[in-house]
């Protein structure tokens, strides 16, 4: 099963079985990964918001319109942030790093 590892605010890390079809959001919830998600994957919020390791960002699928939308209002956006819930893990993600931002903006 790929793996995929967490970077935590405090720096610490936190590897992870990420069963191929789950979203990271959903990777997260079941490893009590500090993530939100309050619009449970729906594209309504950016509480599920990551910034994806440099290495990982260009291998994943481009992000829709609305994702786009939703991460204007992440908090501490980045050049690599995305959605959590819209990053879906495949086998070609073995090994996926990405980091949980300090806080989270809910303007929904």
């Amino acid at each position: 099963m790929p793996k995929m590892t967490f970077i935590n605010p405090d720096g610490s890390e936190k590897e992870v079985e990420a069963a191929v079809g789950l979203s990271v959001l959903e990777i997260a919830h079941k490893n009590d990964i500090n993530l939100e998600g309050a619009c449970e994957g729906s594209l309504a919020c950016s509480t599920c918001h990551v910034i994806v390791e440099e290495e990982w960002f260009d291998k994943l699928n481009e992000p829709e319109e609305e994702e786009e939308d939703m991460l204007d209002l992440a908090f501490g956006l980045q050049q690599t942030s995305r959605l959590g819930c819209q990053i879906l893990m495949t086998e070609e993600l073995d090994g996926l790093t990405v980091h949980v931002p300090a806080e989270t903006r809910n303007i929904s």
